[in-house]
């Protein structure tokens, strides 16, 4: 009889110890996120004490691209190394999959977007800093062809770079009601993954059209020589900034007051002639900000305050199913150990013996 008992006990505890591997997981899991999500994955003190601010880019011509010797250069590359410099860190240039830069940036990969990066329609995504380049949408058709309007795009093959200002403004949800109306008029709207792409095909006559960023197509008009054109009308105007996490406007004010004092003494305009796009910065002391982040913020608390206790709440339901399925699973296995242990085979009594001390 004080064998039973005492084997039942040792079912309890291996219940006892299954359960608490699993809650200390769990709390470990839980701690390491708190850690990720206390603190601002972009605050200026992170920055300042690691020394380095990590942007993330994607590689094409004139932004950020690698040289013939492997070198990675562009106007975007040399105005982000400026900064830093001054700034008294490092500039590490993280190349990231565009369709997850938000992921990318929530998560500390990156501390910032700084890659022909268009702020208009995603104003309230991201922190932004001021506008510095203007940049409109335009269309890039070859030199012979008979398209010479955005109206002449109807039954044609159109061609945009996968999550870009180009595509948002013909499917986005701020996309003016023009624009809505003239892609539906395409034979078909394609997306490719990079500008080289987008010329190849327009090249091999596989599309009729690009739509791209205007200081990209300048640069790439001048690269490829007379074989390709741009129509006068634009399809949207916009700017490029600076995209920072939600709400870290500390690294956003010291990035955006060293590129004013970059404005004030030269350096900017030096760089943006440089890349041939002097005629497009916009780049003012008198520009404002777009805080609108931190007025949805507030607008939001109860929303954001909603969704944490959700958060809470789904943890805690979790947390309760792993101790269910423990004792669902640890009992009947503490049952069995309790028979094994009363074999009168010896082996399997030693092998029991085994198997507990090595839980224990």
């Amino acid at each position: 009889m004080k064998k039973i008992i005492a084997l039942l006990m040792v079912a309890a505890m291996s219940t006892a110890v299954l359960t608490a591997c699993s809650g200390s997981t769990e709390g470990s899991s839980s701690d390491a996120d708190t850690k990720t999500t206390s603190g601002s994955a972009s605050d200026w003190s992170y920055i300042e004490n690691k020394g380095e601010m990590v942007i993330g880019v994607t590689y094409f011509e004139p932004m950020n691209y690698k040289d013939s010797n492997g070198e990675l250069t562009g106007f975007e590359t040399e105005f982000a190394q400026a900064v830093c410099k001054k700034l008294g860190v490092k500039a590490t240039f993280q190349k990231i999959d565009w369709d997850s830069k938000e992921v990318e940036l929530n998560s500390k990969t990156i501390d910032c977007i700084w890659n022909g990066f268009t702020l208009n329609g995603r104003e309230r995504e991201y922190t932004w800093s001021k506008a510095y380049i203007d940049n409109s949408q335009v269309v890039i058709v070859k030199s012979d062809s008979s398209i010479n309007s955005l109206s002449d795009l109807a039954g044609k093959v159109v061609v945009v770079q996968s999550d870009s200002s180009a595509l948002a403004a013909f499917t986005g949800e701020d996309a003016e009601p023009e624009n809505v109306a003239l892609a539906k008029s395409f034979a078909s709207l394609q997306q490719v993954g990079d500008y080289n792409g987008a010329f190849m095909n327009l090249e091999a006559g596989s599309v009729d059209a690009i739509c791209m960023d205007m200081g990209v197509a300048n640069y790439e008009l001048n690269a490829r020589g007379g074989r390709f054109r741009m129509l006068s009308q634009h399809v949207s105007n916009e700017q490029y900034g600076i995209g920072f996490k939600l709400g870290n406007t500390e690294l956003r004010d010291k990035v955006q007051s060293t590129l004013l004092d970059m404005l004030d003494d030269g350096t900017f305009l030096s760089i943006a002639e440089e890349w041939g796009l002097e005629e497009s910065i916009c780049l003012s002391a008198d520009n404002v900000v777009n805080d609108s982040d931190l007025a949805v913020d507030k607008g939001n608390f109860f929303v954001e305050l909603g969704s944490v206790v959700s958060k809470l709440a789904e943890g805690m339901l979790a947390s309760l199913a792993i101790f269910v399925l423990t004792l669902v699973f640890s009992l009947p296995l503490g049952l069995l150990l309790m028979f094994v242990r009363l074999s009168k085979v010896n082996v399997i009594r030693w092998i029991a013996k085994i198997y507990i001390s090595i839980m224990r």
